[in-house]
């Protein structure tokens, strides 16, 4: 297949393929067929009154065969009197040969007694034959046909049930996909960009199986697994891929839902087959991807018994790893974004001796993931490539991929034959914010509503010195949003009570900013209002940023009391920490307030720039606030440096990119 492939790459392959379900359909065709031919070729079945009140005193009647094993008997009409009985038939077509009835008679002597009875009253009876029949074809027929149904409900139901192949006494063995050594696998490390820390740990792995000497000899032993943790699209199956084509050693591939099926016993079965392969393979390695869906905690919702198949697919799994055999030569990598959860016997040392974090890129990684997707793009020329990974912090390797597919597929509708930056900023507005509602029905309230909100957002984040440096606003509809502001948050690594206090502000804007011009609220706050308190109450529950409550965090990093069913605190403790959620919001909810009377012309003069043009700049707000005191990171900046160079453009400045706020 794979040179046919070659030679033929369009795909098209006029050679004619047999299909082998095409026998069992022939097979039923004929069946069908023959049972209609000897349904037509039937004689009449007609009842033993008729017979004898109609047929038998006619003298129409050729002769008659007695069959004595079955008590019936076939009677076949004079060739000239088939028509005079022919309201006796069904079918318009009768055999001129016959026999062209069956009679069921009562018995042989009732049988032997009318025929006497009219011999004795002068009338002339038909020849007589008695025989015997034996009914093998019957009897063939009949169990043939159950075993063509049960042959058919094996290959149609069972082997689905099962699976690719190997049929119902196979459900048992594992579905893992095995490389061999020998087979070309095209992923390595060369094509992950970034996740430089998860390479070199794999590395390591892979050199272990290669040169397992150069440990050995000094009494190290090989690690037995290893496990990726991280987030989603972060290149966690990309890596193990990459393994695959690095290592040179069978590779089994295989879901951690594959162990799960509908019968009891059978996920234990797929691990012990799973393992027994790989050690016959050895030295190998098992990838298996999504490991939470058997490894989840043990013990939760005991008393459902939904879980029990779950368990013990975990047990099995954990006794291979350790247990009391060995596994000498075979490496377990698994990858799952639910560390939290998993069961802390399997994160122990002795199965799972490495847990390898594979985080989001950050701007060096992303820059180079961005190289890897634009390879196939066709970019305009001196199209400066830096500026992607500057405005997307945050992006996993699957959204910059997203982003590359989204500007090629957003300059093809514009019917360009090549893709410019302008492409990619759209692309990523797109996917942050969704795709743009002109068309949308707003009364002229609504839209002044909207940007009095979305000004408010604007002129706190540019007059408070922790807001996130704004790149854009728009009143434009985008996606579930009536209006969006897109802004530059810096990528920290810690963050301070000050900065949280900013952005919870500058987040309230635009509440605030509604009360302040129109004296009245409305409801299109909800995702502000909904952040806001999220963050308070990390706050105050989980960071310890309280002074009534302060350095006590009620965070569960380990999962353990995910289905606890109280809450860790008391029910006064929970009191102070809906007063402290209160207060702080309230807080800053009135100094954004107090911001916007003091700003009240800036604020308006920005609110009717934005109805004038829809979407405004971070060069409006200059123009309008003046250059803001501190930098993209909230330092003051140097008094011989007051104003940016008029060249510092979004796409110059450093770790930041645009994040929609609501």
């Amino acid at each position: 297949m794979q040179e046919t492939n070659k030679k033929n790459p369009s795909g098209g392959n006029n050679k004619f393929k047999f299909n082998p379900y095409w026998i069992y359909g022939i097979i039923v065709i004929v069946l069908i067929f023959i049972s209609s031919n000897n349904t037509n070729n039937e004689p009449q079945v007609i009842d033993y009154s008729t017979f004898s009140r109609e047929l038998l005193p006619s003298n129409d009647i050729k002769k008659i065969v007695v069959v004595r094993n079955e008590n019936k008997a076939e009677v076949t009409l004079n060739e000239k009197a088939i028509e005079k009985h022919k309201s006796l038939f069904k079918n318009d077509n009768v055999q001129t040969d016959g026999p062209h009835f069956v009679v069921d008679i009562p018995s042989i002597d009732s049988f032997e007694a009318r025929r006497n009875a009219l011999e004795n009253d002068g009338n002339e009876f038909p020849s007589v034959s008695f025989e015997s029949r034996s009914k093998i074809w019957t009897d063939v027929l009949a169990i043939i046909w159950p075993l063509f149904f049960i042959l058919l409900i094996y290959f149609f139901f069972f082997r689905k049930v099962s699976g690719s192949g190997g049929g119902i006494f196979s459900v048992g063995k594992s579905r893992a996909k095995m490389l061999e050594k020998d087979e070309n696998v095209n992923v390595t490390f060369k094509d992950v960009a970034g996740l430089d820390g998860a390479k070199e740990e794999l590395e390591e792995i892979v050199e272990f199986l290669r040169k397992p000497a150069k440990y050995t000899e000094l009494g190290g032993k090989i690690p037995k697994g290893a496990i990726l943790v991280g987030p989603p699209g972060t290149g966690k199956t990309l890596l193990a891929k990459a393994v695959a084509g690095e290592a040179n050693v069978p590779f089994f591939s295989m879901s951690g839902s594959d162990f799960v099926e509908m019968f009891v016993g059978v996920g234990a079965s797929r691990v012990r087959d799973l393992f027994q392969k790989a050690k016959s393979k050895a030295p190998s390695i098992v990838f298996i991807d999504e490991i939470d869906a058997i490894g989840r905690a043990r013990g939760r919702s005991s008393g459902y018994s939904a879980n029990e198949e779950r368990e013990n697919t975990l047990n099995q799994l954990l006794t291979e790893m350790d247990g009391f055999g060995t596994n000498s030569g075979v490496i377990i990598i698994a990858a799952t974004n639910r560390v939290d959860i998993l069961d802390r016997a399997l994160l122990r040392a002795g199965r799972f001796d490495r847990q390898i974090s594979v985080e989001l890129p950050d701007i060096n990684e992303r820059e180079a993931i961005f190289n890897v997707h634009l390879r196939p793009l066709k970019l305009e020329e001196g199209f400066e490539r830096t500026f992607l990974a500057k405005q997307t912090p945050g992006f996993s390797g699957a959204d910059i991929a997203n982003v590359c597919n989204e500007a090629a597929l957003t300059a093809a509708r514009k019917n360009k034959k090549e893709i410019n930056k302008q492409d990619f900023l759209d692309a990523i507005d797109r996917i942050v914010g969704g795709l743009e509602k002109k068309n949308k029905i707003i009364t002229e309230e609504e839209r002044r509503t909207i940007a009095i909100h979305e000004a408010g957002h604007a002129s706190i984040s540019w007059l408070l010195q922790f807001a996130h440096p704004l790149v854009k606003v728009t009143i434009v509809p985008r996606g579930k949003a009536l209006g969006a502001a897109w802004y530059l948050p810096e990528e920290r690594q810690l963050t301070t009570t000050e900065q949280l206090l900013d952005e919870m502000c500058s987040t309230l804007g635009g509440r605030a900013a509604e009360e302040v011009v129109f004296g009245r609220i409305s409801t299109g706050a909800l995702n502000d209002l909904e952040k806001v308190t999220q963050q308070a109450y990390a706050m105050i529950r989980y960071y310890g940023m309280s002074k009534e409550i302060p350095n006590i965090s009620y965070y569960d990093s380990t999962g353990q009391q995910e289905y606890a069913l109280g809450k860790p605190y008391s029910e006064s403790r929970a009191q102070i920490i809906d007063k402290e959620v209160s207060k702080i919001i309230e807080e800053q909810y009135e100094r954004a307030k107090r911001i916007l009377c003091e700003n009240a012309e800036k604020h308006q003069r920005l609110a009717e720039l934005l109805l004038e043009r829809e979407v405004i700049f971070s060069d409006d707000l200059e123009e309008i606030y003046g250059p803001r005191p501190w930098n993209s990171k909230g330092e003051e900046k140097e008094k011989t440096n007051e104003t940016e160079p008029e060249d510092s453009k979004i796409e110059t400045e450093e770790n930041n990119s645009s994040n929609l706020s609501d």
